[in-house]
């Protein structure tokens, strides 16, 4: 069901915390598939690969404390419906286990969810492992933060969990976690994101019991109804991003990321009238022209986010695309005034 999509309405505050924190706009516009036309559609879905790149952008630019601080700026009703079944039951735990059913509402299926009732421990947890080079500490920690929030207007009791874990590495400082959590108990390096109560499972909610079936009833409509952006080229390019990221644009290991086989892949090109090589290129180019246009980083981390074994690849790659070394163009752009979108490569 819509496996790697999120529902569009959900990337709207994404962006606009990374406009408001000073990501610029064109590496925003430059994301495949992160279409800010279609924000406004509540039944469209775009590719998930997409906002986690804007949040990948978020946490690199806004730094410590930035995930928490959009949780705070997300007020109830911003994410639809979803913000309201967390009153959906008579207790907490019933109503989160109804948040978490419809949590494709805000996120990809993939993105599961649980709450676990162990006596008196009661926690909410994030099921997905990660791995390392795929966390993104703000996302994980507006995830967390946002919940709290949430199960606090619930309730309207001031929770306070008695532990915090993280799947992040430990930061240089985590005071900014302690103030938004209220604990000091918060570890680090953890299988998964999660945080644990004392005594809150039947917490009774501000349930009501007329609102909570339209609640529901509506959210049952908008899983039957969304649909998926169809714009396949951006599909495969968003892929081709994150494989880039993750050091590998191999053929079949993008494939895989789309549940294709490679030949799938091939022949589609071949219909729309281009390959794979010119795909890759395509992709390379404009990452590159919009981290050396709207980003400070060293030639050599440029040359690595694309997927180059060293300066010396990006830069023969660079000349072939635009006639100057990626140094020249960097000085050259930058004293030519406001930023433009990159056009295609020549070939």
């Amino acid at each position: 069901m819509f496996e790697g999509t999120v529902p569009a309405r959900t990337a709207a505050p994404i962006y606009s915390t990374a406009v408001r924190i000073g990501v610029p706009r064109d590496l925003l516009h430059g994301i495949p598939g992160l279409n800010v036309g279609l924000f406004g559609e509540e039944l469209i879905r775009i590719p998930s690969g997409a906002v986690w790149q804007a949040w990948q952008l978020i946490d690199e630019i806004g730094g410590a404390g930035v995930g928490p601080a959009i949780s705070v700026a997300t007020e109830r009703g911003c994410f639809g419906v979803w913000d309201y079944l967390f009153s959906n039951g008579p207790t907490l735990a019933e109503s989160l286990r109804t948040v978490h059913e419809f949590r494709p509402l805000v996120a990809s299926p993939a993105a599961g969810a649980a709450i676990i009732v162990d006596g008196g421990l009661f926690t909410i947890r994030e099921t997905v492992a990660l791995l390392p080079e795929a966390i993104i500490p703000a996302r994980e920690e507006f995830t967390l933060a946002l919940m709290l929030r949430r199960v606090r207007e619930a309730t309207g009791v001031h929770l306070v969990p008695i532990r915090v874990r993280l799947t992040q590495a430990a930061p240089r400082t985590h005071e900014h976690l302690v103030d938004v959590f209220g604990t000091r108990r918060i570890e680090f390096g953890a299988p998964y994101a999660e945080m644990s109560f004392l005594d809150a499972a039947n917490l009774p909610t501000d349930c009501n019991p007329h609102q909570a079936r339209i609640h529901r009833h509506y959210a049952e409509m908008l899983m039957s109804s969304f649909r998926v952006a169809e714009d396949w080229s951006s599909t495969l390019r968003i892929a081709i991003h994150e494989s880039m990221l993750h050091g590998d644009t191999d053929l079949r290991t993008v494939a895989d990321r789309l549940a294709v086989a490679p030949r799938t892949i091939q022949r589609r090109l071949q219909e729309q009238g281009t390959t794979w090589r010119d795909e890759l290129e395509t992709v390379r180019y404009e990452h590159a022209v919009n981290l050396l246009r709207n980003t400070d980083l060293p030639i050599s981390s440029v040359a690595a986010r694309l997927g180059y074994s060293d300066v010396r690849t990006l830069r023969r790659a660079f000349i072939r695309w635009k006639g100057l070394p990626p140094s020249v163009f960097r000085q050259a752009d930058a004293s030519t005034g406001p930023t433009r979108q990159p056009k295609p490569p020549v070939r």
